[in-house]
């Protein structure tokens, strides 16, 4: 059986994510499994009033194909039940593996891990918010920063079968002001690989012809403008940066 035409071929809905803060839906187009985002079911967000949630999300596709890490499964817009929205390839993830997790101070791991932040549980418990040391969660780390990720929460990191790590749920990303809000921070100071300054050029010269076209049709002017300042400011620093502004450096919920 040939493939369906992920943009003309209907489109039906299977199900609805009730944990997902707007409107999201699983669907298929053929046997092909997918997630369905309606713009017409995007909540209003004070701090990202200009432009659609869903055209954030495919932008971030797109500056993940320039990366070339295959971080953001395929997303595309296209119209569906409930109009115009951003559709994304289903990812079966692997629930044995937690590539971000919360323990106890003393479990922490000595190797393979990294530690951002300790607290108390509900009971009172001192824990850890930890996250694996991987190439993949590095990488990441670095499309998190050039985005400007508002909302990388733990569950939003889909640990594949491989160990592959895909990254999810990028609505809240391109902002102009900096909003990065992230559980990766297990990298910081840490300098960047030349695989990771590589991938900061690909985007940057990108941005200067075909990346910088299809971004057009998705972002302002100033959100392209302020996405190539990042990619140059962390090229020039040359590691990972640490929080900065305001805002909290973490999201919340974590998960």
């Amino acid at each position: 059986m040939p493939a369906p035409d992920l943009v003309t071929a209907e489109l039906r809905l299977t199900g609805r994510i009730m944990t997902a803060s707007n409107a999201t839906f699983l669907g298929s187009i053929g046997d092909v499994r997918v997630v369905y985002k309606p713009i017409a079911g995007e909540s209003p967000l004070w701090d990202f009033p200009d432009g659609a949630l869903a055209h954030r999300e495919v932008a971030a596709y797109l500056v993940s194909q320039v990366l070339g890490w295959d971080i953001v499964p395929h997303t595309w817009l296209r119209d569906g039940p409930m109009g115009e929205g951003m559709v994304q390839l289903w990812q079966e993830r692997d629930p044995a593996q937690s590539p971000v997790d919360v323990v106890a101070t003393d479990d922490v791991p000595e190797t393979g891990w990294k530690q951002v932040l300790e607290g108390q549980d509900e009971n009172g418990r001192m824990v850890a918010l930890v996250h694996e040391d991987s190439p993949a969660l590095r990488r990441m780390a670095v499309f998190d920063v050039v985005v400007n990720n508002a909302d990388r929460k733990g569950d939003h990191i889909l640990a594949m079968a491989d160990g592959h790590r895909h990254g999810v749920d990028h609505g809240l990303t391109f902002h102009r002001d900096h909003k990065l809000r992230t559980v990766l921070w297990g990298w910081l100071g840490d300098t960047l690989t030349t695989e990771e300054r590589d991938g900061l050029d690909r985007i940057s010269e990108g941005l200067r012809g075909g990346l910088g076209r299809s971004l057009a049709d998705l972002l302002s002017a100033e959100e392209i403008a302020s996405l190539a300042a990042r990619c140059a400011r962390l090229r020039l620093a040359g590691r990972f940066p640490a929080p900065s502004g305001g805002m909290p450096a973490v999201p919340w919920p974590l998960f």
